[in-house]
């Protein structure tokens, strides 16, 4: 399968959907956005789907996280740090943010080819 063949947002460390080996990618890509104490329960590895499940909510989480830390900033570090450490620290924060929306479109992408659903590219 051909990069343009599969969604746009699917992990890059993940073999397409259907590719032998592509859910084991899949439970390691999942663990890997999630704490490392989830590596311990067994149960995810058995269940990936329910892996993906509880790793979207993670992420999503996280999401609401940065967008709560960037409103906040500059109140709260605006008299405690300098004007630059604040842009830095907005722009880490916004940085952040994307990489974490770009994962959370994934492994919403990784839950629906675990529920069987086929992504058909359109023209």
């Amino acid at each position: 399968m051909s990069p343009s063949s599969l969604p746009p947002g699917w992990p890059a460390q993940v073999p397409p959907a259907g590719v032998e080996g592509w859910r084991e990618a899949a439970v390691v890509w999942l663990l890997d956005h999630c704490p490392s104490e989830y590596r311990a329960y067994d149960g995810w590895r058995r269940h990936p789907l329910a892996l993906a499940w509880i790793a979207g909510m993670h992420i999503d989480a996280q999401v609401e996280v940065m967008r709560t830390a960037y409103r906040q900033a500059r109140v709260r570090l605006g008299s405690e740090l300098p004007p630059e450490a604040v842009k830095d620290v907005l722009a880490t924060i916004e940085a952040e943010g994307l990489r974490l929306r770009a994962a959370s479109r994934a492994a919403l992408l990784l839950t629906e080819a675990l529920e069987g659903i086929t992504w058909v590219p359109r023209l």
